[in-house]
């Protein structure tokens, strides 16, 4: 390997856009055939058919010469291949854009693999039509590469076409060089229709997935609006069945009690109303009920006056005096109910 890139320094360095100078460091590398610098190229006819393009290549655009290196594919393999470098200047006012062609171990039966430098001044667009952003190049001429219809030659011319419209480098310039459509070819016409559908393709894709952020953001709000809603209707619903339960317990306790006063009092009950049953009979019944009445009128107060304390309404000093003068009454009316026979614990 060496040997082969001081031969091509010698040759290169002292006429560079000869092509015998070219064609003699092809012929030196594909003819050796040492294991360790030999190129990646086992038929003849392969290497004839390499030797044909690259000097046709190398005589129409000069510019380019020939090397030989280790290539790495994707899976890790490491081979020896044969490649030009060079820069492609598609009009004067544009950047030049410097390019390495490695003609695979398969060539010419698969594609070139082209290769744009990203060690330069200028950036590469993003999402651009037919280069990534590590500088890898598929135009439609090397996607659909097919020998004997494609070679070398009329790849580059290709790239020229197609850079001239859609340069891959981002920069400033103040003019553009744009051919009238009834002057493309076939194919220029088809890359061209390529370009466009890739930028309509970035723009309905980037739309589209604003569209879909916005659903998203939907979804979300509507599933906490089902999850309250949900458990807005589970709580209606643990409430209905408890107000169930309770009318059922009341219904049971109303029918018990209106069994109770018909054996009790078939004939009161017959002729009076049910609320007559529960109006005193005599005196000492009648003070029974107001004294305990006054009882739990007393309690209510009580209570009445720990909430305005509470809430700052009656002063501190009159809710003692007053709590002191209503525990002296119900002190003496719970003792005279103890005279009249009533337990105490009835009144807890």
């Amino acid at each position: 390997m060496d040997y082969l890139k001081s031969l091509a320094h010698e040759l290169f360095s002292t006429n560079f856009e000869t092509s015998p100078s070219s064609i003699q460091f092809i012929d030196a590398a594909l003819s050796c055939t040492s294991p360790h610098f030999a190129p990646s190229y086992s038929d003849p006819n392969q290497k004839r058919i390499i030797r044909r393009h690259l000097v046709s290549l190398l005589q129409d655009y000069p510019r380019f010469k020939p090397s030989i290196d280790p290539f790495t594919h994707d899976d890790g393999t490491t081979v020896t291949l044969l490649n030009t470098n060079g820069e492609l200047q598609v009009s004067s006012s544009t950047p030049a854009i410097p390019l390495t062609i490695w003609l695979h171990e398969s060539y010419p039966f698969a594609a070139p693999i082209v290769l744009v430098s990203t060690n330069t001044t200028y950036p590469i667009y993003d999402n651009h039509p037919f280069v990534d952003s590590s500088g890898a190049i598929s135009s439609f001429y090397l996607v659909n590469w097919k020998y004997p219809g494609c070679n070398l030659s009329d790849l580059v011319h290709n790239l020229v076409n197609i850079f001239s419209h859609n340069h891959p480098f981002y920069y400033s310039a103040s003019s553009e060089n744009y051919y009238h459509p009834c002057l493309a070819s076939r194919r220029e016409a088809v890359d061209r229709l390529s370009c466009t559908l890739h930028y309509d393709m970035m723009e309905l894709l980037s739309k589209t997935h604003e569209e879909v952020e916005e659903l998203s953001s939907l979804r979300e709000q509507m599933v906490r609006r089902a999850i309250v809603a949900e458990f807005s209707v589970d709580e209606h619903e643990n409430e209905r069945t408890e107000l169930k339960e309770r009318v059922k317990v009341l219904t049971d306790e109303a029918d018990k009690l209106s069994s109770w006063l018909r054996v009790k009092d078939q004939d009161s009950f017959s002729a009076h109303k049910i609320e007559d049953a529960f109006e005193a009979t005599d005196d000492n019944s009648k003070a029974l009920l107001d004294r305990l009445a006054a009882d739990r009128a007393t309690e209510d107060l009580m209570y009445s006056l720990d909430k305005a304390v509470e809430q700052g309404v009656v002063p501190l000093c009159t809710y003692i005096k007053q709590v002191r003068l209503l525990a002296k009454e119900q002190f003496f009316g719970r003792a005279e109910l103890e005279k009249m026979g009533i337990s105490l614990r009835w009144l807890d």
